[in-house]
C-alpha cells in the first residue's frame, strides 16, 4: 500500500501550484492559526504560495461548501473545528455532507474551554456556581457563541450532568459573548480557552474551572470541572484539516507526512501553548472516523437538549 502510494504521488508530483487553505472562521481563532502557521511553513517547504482564505458564514459552513466543491487535487484544504461535525445535529438540510464529501487528512490542535462567570454573581467556584443554580432553577443563564455553536453544546452538557437549568442566550460570536459575561448580563459562557485566557490573566474576566482532564500549565490553580465538583465532565474542542473527497490517497498521505513534521516544530508548540491548546495529529483513517463519532454525538446531545437551527 505504502509502496503503491508512493509510486502515484512519483507519477503525480504535488503540489502543482498554489495551494489555498480555507478557514470558516475569523481571524485569530485556533483554525486560522493553525492554518497560517502550515502556510508559513508549506510555503517553504513546497516551494509553492499557501494562502488562507477567510470565508464566512453559517459556522463554517459556507468555507465546507466551498471546499466540498473544489477539485480534489489537494490544492484546496479546510482547517476546521469541531463545528465541522455539529452541522448535521443542527441543520436539517445541508449542501454538504460533512463525512462524504471530504478527505481526513489530520487533526492540528485539540485544546479545552474555561469556564467564565459574571463576577457580579459572587460565586468563586464551580460547586458554588451550581449551587447557585440549584437554588434559583431557570433564573441563571448562559452566553453562547451562536445557536448550535460548540459553547452552546458544552454549556448543555454541563447542565445536563449537573441536573440544572439555565436560560440560553446566543451571541453572534465568542467575542460577544464573552463581553455580556464579564458585563453581568450573562451569567456563564463556556469559552474556548485560547479565546479567554488572556482576559482571565489580565483580571477582566472570571474563570472557575477548566474543562480539560487535567490542569492547565499556564493556569495551574484553576481546577479541572471534574476537581471542582462535576465528576466526568469533560470537553475538548479539536481541530484538523481536510481535503475534498476522492482526492488521491497518496497525495492526502503527503500532506499528513508534511502536516505532522510542521506540527513537531517547537515553535509550533511554543505558539499553541499560552493559548492552552496542544499541536495534535491522527491519520487520515482515523481523522474521518473521529469525525464521523463526533456527528453521532453531537447528535444524541443535540436532540436531548433540542437544539436545533432548520
Amino acid at each position: 500500500m505504502a509502496l503503491t502510494s508512493a509510486l502515484s504521488l512519483a507519477q503525480t508530483p504535488f503540489p502543482q501550484k498554489p495551494v489555498k487553505i480555507l478557514v470558516g472562521f475569523t481571524p485569530g481563532g485556533v483554525p486560522d492559526i493553525a492554518a497560517r502557521l502550515l502556510a508559513q511553513k508549506w510555503s517553504e517547504q513546497w516551494k509553492q504560495a499557501v494562502t488562507v482564505e477567510n470565508r464566512l458564514g453559517a459556522g463554517s459552513n459556507v468555507a465546507a461548501q466551498a471546499l466540498s466543491q473544489s477539485p480534489p487535487d489537494g490544492h484546496s484544504l479546510l482547517s476546521i473545528s469541531s463545528a465541522h461535525a455539529i452541522a448535521p445535529a443542527i441543520y436539517s438540510k445541508l449542501s454538504f455532507d460533512p463525512q462524504k464529501d471530504f478527505s481526513g487528512i489530520s487533526l492540528t490542535a485539540t485544546g479545552p474551554a474555561l469556564v467564565v462567570v459574571s463576577a457580579q454573581l459572587g460565586v468563586n467556584t464551580l460547586a458554588e456556581f451550581l449551587a447557585l443554580a440549584r437554588a434559583r432553577p431557570g433564573q441563571l443563564n448562559y452566553a453562547s457563541a451562536g445557536t448550535g455553536s460548540g459553547s452552546q453544546f458544552a454549556a448543555e452538557l454541563l447542565k445536563a450532568q449537573a441536573g440544572i437549568q439555565m436560560v440560553h442566550v446566543p451571541f453572534k460570536g465568542i467575542p460577544e459573548a464573552l463581553t455580556d459575561t464579564i458585563a453581568g448580563r450573562t451569567h456563564l459562557f463556556i469559552s474556548p480557552y485560547a479565546s479567554a485566557i488572556q482576559l482571565v490573566k489580565d483580571g477582566k474576566a472570571k474563570a472557575i474551572a477548566v474543562t480539560s482532564t487535567q490542569r492547565m500549565a499556564e493556569t495551574p490553580d484553576l481546577p479541572t470541572v471534574a476537581e471542582a465538583g462535576l465528576p466526568g465532565y469533560k470537553w475538548i474542542f479539536w481541530y484538523g484539516l481536510l481535503a475534498p473527497a476522492k482526492t488521491p490517497r497518496a497525495i492526502v498521505d503527503k500532506i499528513n507526512a508534511d502536516l505532522v513534521s510542521v506540527l513537531r516544530l517547537p515553535e509550533v508548540r511554543q505558539r499553541f501553548g499560552p493559548l492552552g491548546i496542544e499541536p495534535a495529529t491522527n491519520t487520515p483513517d482515523e481523522m474521518d472516523k473521529l469525525i464521523a463519532d463526533e456527528v453521532i454525538n453531537f447528535k444524541k446531545l443535540a436532540a436531548a437538549a433540542q437544539i436545533q437551527i432548520d
